[in-house]
């Protein structure tokens, strides 16, 4: 009798069907195979009679069984390891999603500590503000702004078309208008004049010190030097103002009626009682707000005072926070590389993100200004300050933008792969290129030394045009220097070398 019985391995990998193998092999071994119909007579054909049928038939079913158990048993075991896999496809999936998360919070929280440290260390420290408002008075617009503040007050001080009604002969007296203009538009460039001069600098440069500390002594309620009162900051432009009288007394000494001497303001030194001798000198009353304007208003000097004791407090905390979301980050991801370009991603929307909430405050603060010259000379004042952070904000999105498309290529996609094979192609040619180069290079210097000297003087000279400033210059001379030094060797050394040959 000929059954086929499935071997364990055959039975668990075909679980599916368990009871449709046994009855088939039940059915083998009760059924024995009969004759065939065309079989010759002279042919016997023994027929398969099961001996101790029984017995074998319930030797097969207790084999059966025992498969069966044995099928079960793995299933079991299959199950049972299935679990922690399943497990650990779920807990990957949501380290993942997790991560993707941090990567997002991390970004933004980076562009906003980038702002944070910007504005704490340009605002906050008066060194860093001086040597970011010292460039404006040399600003066109700024200067023009600045020069129109000022001849304002100063004609509506000496009431110079009053003066020149009192002077002028009666039937003149219509030209005092006309020559208030003229006399308006020489003291203008008189004023833009000096706030361009190298002696105003200086003069600037002490009065945004002075500004400076006394503002940072009000916010932190530690002065009451700076007007204060009404949540109010005034800032008083009075030396601007007697450095151009003093320009005006020497070259229209009629305006004012009479000679006059203010005090010399070029050294930076700036006296207390200012004020009282431009009086004097005048002859006239200055009014309370004579060249003064408002930094802070609105009833937010005490806003802003908590604003100045909470970034000291919580900006290094912040900024270590930022830190730790970065870390913690790639620590949960279960695929680092993926997170890289998440958080490249995501750091390139947040700083255009910030970049762009910051161009739509800066565009409202100066649309508060009226339109003409003075609105163009707070437009430039504000670009000049922000421009620090206008570069960091680039900054920003060329390394998240670096940085996502470095982690894709170290990838496995069809692309980085391509991109990596065409890589190392050029790399290989490239070296090609300049070993054959570098073969001939010295031959070619020593045929044309003069034209190599005189190219690298060239290109020193262009690039002494580009990057003008005394450490670029140095640099550029030390770079020329070698260059000229190692040209000149090894023309030397060629020529040593063909004599020898």
């Amino acid at each position: 009798m000929t059954s086929s019985v499935p071997t364990a391995a055959e039975a668990a990998g075909n679980g599916d069907q368990p009871n449709r193998a046994a009855s088939d092999m039940e059915r083998d071994a009760v059924t024995a195979p009969a004759p065939a119909s065309g079989e010759k007579s002279g042919e016997e054909t023994p027929v398969s009679t099961p001996v101790g049928g029984d017995a074998e038939l319930e030797r097969l079913r207790t084999e059966v069984a025992d498969l069966r158990r044995e099928l079960a048993t793995k299933n079991d075991e299959l199950a049972t390891k299935g679990e922690p896999v399943k497990k650990r496809a779920v807990g990957r999936r949501v380290r993942g999603v997790v991560a993707a998360i941090l990567a997002a919070v991390a970004a933004f929280a980076l562009v906003l500590s980038v702002v944070g440290l910007w504005a704490a260390r340009t605002t906050l420290s008066t060194d860093r503000w001086v040597s970011t408002v010292a460039p404006l008075p040399q600003d066109p617009q700024i200067s023009a702004a600045v020069a129109e503040y000022a001849t304002a007050q100063t004609f509506s001080v000496l009431d110079v078309e009053q003066r020149l009604r009192d002077v002028l002969p009666q039937q003149a007296a219509f030209a005092a208008g006309p020559i208030a203009g003229q006399l308006r538009t020489q003291v203008r460039n008189v004023v833009t004049n000096v706030l361009r001069s190298d002696g105003f600098q200086t003069v600037w440069i002490e009065l945004n010190r002075r500004v400076h500390d006394r503002v940072m002594a009000v916010v932190e309620g530690e002065s009451e030097v700076v007007t204060a009162q009404g949540d109010q900051i005034t800032i008083d432009l009075l030396p601007l103002i007697n450095q151009a009288l003093r320009e005006l007394s020497a070259q229209l000494p009629t305006l004012f009626g009479k000679t006059i001497t203010l005090p010399d303001l070029s050294s930076g030194a700036i006296p207390d009682n200012l004020r009282v001798r431009v009086e004097d000198a005048l002859g006239v009353s200055l009014p309370a707000n004579f060249a003064q304007f408002t930094v802070y208003d609105g009833g937010q000097l005490k806003a802003l005072q908590d604003t100045v004791a909470a970034s000291k407090r919580y900006l290094a905390l912040f900024v270590a926070s930022t830190i730790v979301l970065v870390l913690a980050a790639f620590v949960v991801s279960p695929r680092r590389r993926r997170t890289a370009v998440q958080l490249g991603i995501w750091l390139v929307v947040a700083a255009v993100a910030v970049t762009a909430i910051v161009r739509a405050v800066r565009r409202q603060v100066v649309e508060q200004v009226p339109e003409g010259v003075y609105r163009d000379g707070v437009n430039a004042a504000v670009d000049s300050i922000f421009s620090v952070l206008r570069e960091r904000g680039t900054q920003l999105i060329w390394i998240g933008a670096i940085l996502a498309v470095i982690a894709y290529l170290a990838g496995p996609g069809r692309i980085a792969r391509w991109l990596r094979r065409q890589a190392v192609i050029g790399a290989k040619w490239a070296w090609r290129g300049a070993r054959v180069a570098g073969d001939h290079a010295p031959g070619f210097i020593a045929r044309y030394l003069d034209a190599v000297r005189i190219g690298g003087l060239v290109v020193a000279g262009i690039a002494a045009l580009i990057w003008s400033s005394w450490m670029s210059l140095l640099v550029i001379l030390v770079l020329l220097a070698a260059y000229e030094v190692a040209v000149t060797l090894i023309a030397r050394r060629q020529e040593v070398v063909l004599k020898a040959a």
